[in-house]
């Protein structure tokens, strides 16, 4: 099946030439094997489970490439040649930062980084392409059912005797980058963390966020707000951790580019309504990060939390001094190992960094959230000039809103590393789709109900227009 026809609409719609036609662009929705699909993909990301091709070569979240592959193969026909071209521009300009970048001995490593980064936004790509197919009730139902099960999983882990067969499994399947830190866990949450079939905890409330969000953003239900604060409360009990206060935040994207945008285009009098909406929600990311999390929150603010440090702190630091000295073209995709011993001494002189740490290797992790290593990687010339060139291929695919896929984007870049990664660019893809959905009209069967329950409000004034007089004159 072909569906250029939608996609060149949705295209044409952001390029500047039919305004507010999108919101009007209904979707065919998608097949069974599009959804098993989707959730192969979300499997990927969840597990991060890698095959290594060779000992320097891996398969990054192998299920995620397989499901993005086939995908892609799928929406062959949805690729326009000018969404095409606007790729082939960006890749352009990666494989010209490489080639700019300082100490060319580490050009192969640069070069696999590459090739890595490619595969990452192929199948991102295809993800998005497959997604803005479905219907609205489709998302909504996958991604709300893929986090309850995972709070449901998590439950089972802690309180149902689940946590035997989940490590057994976890031992099988990730023969490195095992969770080991459940003493910390103790001190911390005065429990083990739940990793129900991950490889760490953080992959549990990292996907268990960004799942949990797209529903939300898709969801045309009124109550979805107050569904959306139960299921942060009921994360934040289920699976411990400051990644969860993550989906507080996110409020802001929505409510300042999505929520206040009516018939396709910015309203002020809703801008000014979702503003106060999502102040109270970071007053509440604030007040929650000090008391539900307080001793995580302490040890962070007095510089004793090695994984804030080297997720947060550090590598913001990291970017300043790099941008600094590499302004133009910044060390270069995967550049770790050419800046590893600057960014040890970078460290090491921060007043947040303990002595009594011990040095982490290799060098990847050293720098863990994928929104500075931007920066990191390609300064900040080729840094604003490749995401000028994605923001202006968003646009070309159809995406409504650039800002709130970037916002997005660099809050959840917080909890998560691997720049050349699906993870980071499903983030970035997701949120454009969602975006996308968001904008759509509603669901023919929503068409329904509001046709329905509009009529009976018709009905219930007529009769009201007819008997007034009759009240009137009884009183």
């Amino acid at each position: 099946m072909s569906y250029a026809p939608y996609h060149w609409h949705v295209e044409s719609v952001w390029a500047g030439r039919t305004p507010n036609a999108a919101a009007m662009a209904r979707a065919p929705g998608i097949s069974a094997a599009d959804m098993a699909l989707i959730c192969l993909f979300l499997l990927g990301l969840y597990t991060n489970y890698t095959i290594w091709l060779s000992t320097k070569v891996p398969f990054p979240s192998a299920p995620a490439g397989i499901a993005g592959v086939i995908l892609l193969w799928r929406r062959r026909d949805a690729i326009t040649p000018r969404a095409f071209g606007t790729l082939i521009g960006v890749m352009f300009l990666y494989v010209v930062s490489i080639l700019c970048a300082p100490n060319l001995t580490f050009l192969s490593r640069r070069l696999n980084g590459l090739i890595q980064l490619t595969y990452s936004i192929v199948i991102g790509y295809a993800l998005f392409l497959t997604v803005i197919q479905a219907r609205r009730s489709q998302i909504t139902g996958l991604f709300l059912g893929i986090s309850l099960f995972i709070v449901v999983g998590c439950l089972l882990e802690t309180y149902g005797g689940l946590r035997p067969i989940s490590d057994s499994v976890r031992q099988v399947i990730y023969n490195r980058g095992v969770y080991e830190n459940d003493l910390r866990d103790m001190l911390l949450y005065h429990r083990v963390r739940p990793k129900f079939f991950a490889s760490e905890p953080a992959s549990v409330t990292f996907c268990y966020t960004l799942f949990t969000f797209v529903w939300f953003v898709v969801s045309r239900w009124r109550f979805k707000l107050l569904l959306y604060v139960v299921l942060v409360a009921v994360g934040i009990f289920a699976m411990p951790g400051p990644t969860l206060l993550l989906l507080l935040a996110l409020i802001l994207p929505y409510m300042l580019f999505l929520a206040s945008r009516q018939n396709g285009r910015l309203n002020v009098a809703k801008l000014l309504k979702v503003a106060i909406v999502s102040v109270f929600f970071l007053a509440a990311f604030f007040v929650l990060a000090q008391t539900v999390f307080s001793e995580r929150f302490k040890q962070a603010q007095s510089g004793n939390d090695p994984s804030f440090f080297y997720r947060v702190r550090g590598p913001a630091i990291a970017a300043k001094e790099i941008v600094r000295d590499f302004p133009l073209q910044g060390a270069g995709l995967t550049g770790e190992p050419f800046i590893e011993q600057r960014v040890v001494n970078i460290y090491v002189q921060s007043p947040a960094y303990s002595v009594g740490w011990q040095v982490v290797s290799p060098a990847t992790e050293l720098l863990i959230n994928y929104f500075w290593l931007h920066w990191i990687y390609l300064g900040a010339g080729f840094g604003v000039l490749i995401g000028a060139a994605l923001t202006r291929w968003f646009f070309v695919i159809g995406i409504p809103s650039a800002a709130f896929c970037w916002m997005t984007w660099a809050i959840l870049g917080q909890a998560s590393g691997a720049y050349v990664g699906p993870t980071c660019w499903a983030v970035l893809f997701l949120s454009g789709a969602a975006a996308v959905l968001h904008e759509r009209a509603p669901d023919p069967a929503e068409d329904r109900r509001r046709y329905s329950t509009s009529s009976q409000d018709l009905i219930a004034r007529v009769q009201n227009i007819q008997h007034g007089p009759q009240l009137e004159q009884a009183r």
